[in-house]
């Protein structure tokens, strides 16, 4: 399935920097035949050693991970829910993406200004919701004046729709994100067909400068204040030093362990991103290994199996018969999937299986 994600931020936070960091670590544009060819949009592959392993053992002559497309959103400044700086761009940009990416910087350095003139990351997020919040207003009210006059007409679905409308429109006045707002599935659903900007989960980079002052080591109010923040929403965040991933893009797999040490960024803050926008919109991987290729397939978690199947093909899902299926750490000690069959590990699985993240998977149509 197609997963992109929205890097948003205001100027010179690190947004620029960090894309180009994603897009040279980006994976092989010719195993994505339907991807968007754009400079402002790159696939990065998920990392998974669980892949690795399974075209190890197969010596699969090709390996393609899941991969996710990170879109470079034009720069956000206060007013753009009104048209300033690139907002109209921006607004149209941000409506085709699943979930945003926001940028906030959290280090001082008095070499890179601010757009605010000090660093403040509670602040950066409350101008960005701001105009996603206003942006979502104008349209939502819009939308709701419509709807209410020609639900008149006693249209089941319109009459619906209004009433979603009249639970988020009033979330929005109040300065609230629609997302906050109470819906069962149903409605959720239809709001999702509102393209409301606020309705996309949203995963904070905090990006950190190497040899500069950052927020989060120096303790104090800023990072009591975002801490709080986080809390209060429930707020999922990664570190990230865009920076030194960029530095890094070049340098060999086996020494970039330690320029990491050497610079005190011990964890790769690109693949923490990449997991974390994942994770973030609620999917898994199962796989198919063989000798042509070992694969990672990206599914919402609690798919069926038929619903596995068509991110295959759509024959696996409308001519679904059964999945043979194994954990992908037992087939690792069986050593082939012939073995695991000798030893009776593989087990065969119908239309009701639930897929689990780290299956492995042969489907039979």
């Amino acid at each position: 399935m197609s997963l992109s994600i929205g890097i948003v931020g205001l100027p010179n936070v690190g947004k620029s920097t960090l894309f180009n960091a994603l897009t040279r670590k980006g994976v092989l544009i010719a195993n994505y035949p339907f991807a968007t060819i754009d400079p402002s949009v790159g696939v990065v592959a998920v990392p998974d050693f669980r892949l690795d392993k399974l075209s190890d053992m197969s010596h699969s002559a090709k390996k393609i991970p899941a991969a996710v497309e990170f879109v470079d959103i034009a720069g956000l400044v206060k007013g753009a829910s009104e048209g300033e700086g690139l907002g109209n761009q921006f607004l149209s940009n941000i409506r085709e993406v699943d979930a945003i990416a926001e940028v906030v910087r959290v280090f001082d350095d008095d070499d890179v200004h601010h757009v605010a003139g000090s660093v403040d990351p509670r602040y950066d997020i409350e101008i960005i919701d701001l105009e996603l919040v206003q942006a979502d207003l104008q349209s939502a009210k819009k939308r709701l004046d419509r709807v209410e006059r020609d639900a008149k007409s006693g249209d089941k679905d319109l009459i619906a729709e209004r009433d979603v409308l009249q639970k988020i429109v009033p979330a929005l006045e109040s300065g609230k994100p629609a997302r906050t707002v109470s819906l069962d599935d149903k409605e959720r659903a239809l709001a999702k067909g509102l393209h409301l900007l606020t309705m996309k989960p949203v995963l904070y980079v905090l990006n950190r400068k190497s040899g500069a002052v950052n927020i989060d080591a120096e303790g104090g109010q800023r990072w009591k204040e975002l801490q709080d923040f986080f809390v209060a929403h429930n707020a999922k965040y990664v570190f990230v030093d865009a920076g030194v991933e960029n530095d890094l893009s070049d340098v060999h797999a086996d020494e970039k362990a330690d320029f990491r040490r050497e610079l005190g960024v011990p964890a790769d803050g690109l693949d923490d991103l990449i997991k974390g926008g994942y994770e973030l919109l609620d999917l898994i991987s199962f796989f198919t290994t063989g000798e042509k290729e070992s694969r990672a397939w990206t599914i919402k978690r609690d798919s069926s199996a038929p619903e596995a199947g068509a991110a295959i093909h759509t024959d696996f899902r409308d001519k679904f018969i059964r999945a043979d299926v194994i954990r992908w750490d037992k087939l690792l000690e069986s050593g082939s999937w012939s073995k695991a069959r000798e030893k009776g590990q593989i087990r065969t699985e119908g239309k009701e299986y639930i897929v689990e993240d780290g299956d492995v998977m042969e489907f039979k149509v």
